[in-house]
């Protein structure tokens, strides 16, 4: 019996043969075992956050009623559909509260699994990516709740006076993931921009030539990517985006310099004499 508990969720292990690699049952017996652990993390999770339903329902439907409070001529209403429309809700929000809480996990487990892949200085850039990837992810994501309101403000003022908005709240709830996934992923494109010229596929004169359509490019993200399409949400995006592409500019430009102070025969002339 311990044998079999063990064969599902024991401690993954990296067994490496002779040539200096990983069996494929190996890979897919660990690949498992960090399955069922994030599974198991997520029930675990999932369960913990039904007690906490009202302050999650709370931090969802506020953005909802700050909107609602700033359009007072306005009708509007929450609804739920069909019988199991309840239970629904309670479901969906308490499963994506219990995926965001349990992220570190998953996002470790991901990255444990592919690890031991990885040259020394692959896993030392990964480490300084999970690094700043996070922060800004998390600072998407609440900037992305700040300007929810605010959008919605936009979105229920178009409709005509007497006519009541009918809001479905799971679709309501869709709306608030995607907005929040939307503004969590905008920032982490600075930091794909440095991964690349530190993999030397972009450099930092290239980013400076093509800035100005960069920038055009940015704003048209924004554009298109954030759900509700109103100019102020889209703004809210779109200048810290730009902001942060600057910097990566800068950081991407410092790191060419670097690359061309280390490089052996740095400050020779091409017209001097090899020392072969």
């Amino acid at each position: 019996m311990a044998g079999v508990v063990g064969l599902f969720v024991g401690k993954p292990h990296h067994p490496v043969g002779p040539d200096g690699r990983m069996a494929l049952s190996d890979h897919l017996r660990e690949l498992r075992a960090r399955i069922l652990k994030v599974a198991l993390t997520v029930v675990v999770a999932l369960a913990v956050s039904l007690l906490f339903f009202d302050q999650l329902f709370d931090l969802v439907y506020g953005p909802y009623e700050q909107a609602v409070a700033r359009l007072p001529d306005q009708e509007t209403l929450a609804t739920t559909s069909g019988a199991g429309g309840g239970l629904m809700l309670y479901l969906k929000l308490c499963g994506f509260a219990a995926l965001v809480v349990t992220a570190p996990v998953w996002l470790y487990q991901i990255w444990a699994f592919i690890m031991p892949g990885l040259h020394p200085h692959e896993k030392k850039w990964t480490r300084i990516f999970a690094a700043v990837a996070t922060p800004l992810f998390a600072v998407g994501i609440w900037l992305g709740y700040v300007t929810l309101p605010k959008g919605l403000e936009i979105l229920i003022g178009f409709n005509p006076d007497g006519i009541t908005n009918i809001l479905e709240f799971q679709g309501y709830l869709q709306f608030f993931t995607r907005t929040l996934l939307v503004f969590g992923i905008a920032f982490e494109i600075p930091v794909f921009v440095v991964l690349l010229n530190l993999a030397g596929v972009v450099k930092g004169r290239q980013l400076a030539e093509h800035r100005p359509w960069i920038v055009i490019g940015l704003f048209v993200f924004a554009a298109v990517a954030t759900p509700s399409a109103d100019p102020f949400t889209m703004t809210f995006m779109a200048v810290p985006m730009v902001v942060l592409f600057f910097i990566a500019e800068v950081i991407a430009r410092f790191n060419d310099r670097r690359k061309e102070r280390n490089k052996p025969f740095a400050g020779l002339s091409p017209d001097e004499a090899s020392v072969l």
